[in-house]
C-alpha cells in the first residue's frame, strides 16, 4: 500500500497521524495492500482554484476527493482489489476555522476531513438521507476506531 503525503499548505502538519489514521482506514475496510492513496495539504488559494475548476462553487473548501479506480471497500474474505483510490486534497486553513467552531484540534478536523474524503473516494455519498446516514455512521465509527488504536499505541 502506498499513501503519499504531500504538505503543501504552509502550516505544520503531524503527517505521521494522517498516515497512520490512513493505514487504519483502508485495514478497516478491508482495501488491498496494493491500493494507492495521495493525500495533498494546500494553501486556501490553491484550494480554491480546485473548487472552483472540478465543482464550480467559490472559495476554499475543506476537502475535495478525487477517484480514480472506482474502487469499494472489500470484505475479510474479499479484499478491495489492488489499484489507484485517487486524491485526498484537504486545506488546513479552512478546517482550522471549522476546528475552532467544533471545539476540537485543527488535527482532529484534519482527521475527520482525510477519513471522509477517503469514504467518496471508496464511493461512498452523502447525497441522499440514507446515504447521509450510512457515510456519516461509518465515517464516526472509523474515527473512534482509529482514537482508540492511538491510545493503546501510545501505552
Amino acid at each position: 500500500m502506498t499513501i503519499e503525503i504531500t504538505n503543501e499548505s504552509g502550516v505544520d502538519i503531524d503527517e505521521t497521524v494522517l498516515l497512520r489514521l490512513t493505514e487504519h482506514n483502508l485495514a478497516e475496510l478491508h482495501v488491498s495492500p496494493d491500493a494507492d492513496v495521495a493525500i495533498l495539504l494546500v494553501d486556501e488559494g490553491a484550494m480554491e482554484a480546485l473548487h472552483v475548476q472540478w465543482m464550480d462553487e467559490p472559495g476554499p473548501t475543506d476537502v475535495l476527493s478525487f477517484p480514480m479506480d472506482e474502487l469499494r471497500p472489500g470484505t475479510q474474505d474479499a479484499p478491495t482489489a489492488p489499484g489507484l483510490l485517487g486524491d485526498i486534497v484537504l486545506c488546513p486553513q479552512v478546517a482550522e476555522g471549522q476546528a475552532k467552531t467544533a471545539g476540537h484540534s485543527t488535527l482532529d478536523e484534519l482527521i475527520v476531513l482525510t477519513t471522509h474524503g477517503l469514504l467518496h473516494l471508496l464511493g461512498f455519498d452523502h447525497a441522499e438521507p440514507d446515504e447521509e446516514r450510512e457515510m456519516f455512521g461509518l465515517q464516526r465509527d472509523l474515527i473512534v476506531a482509529f482514537h482508540l488504536s492511538e491510545r493503546r499505541r501510545r501505552r
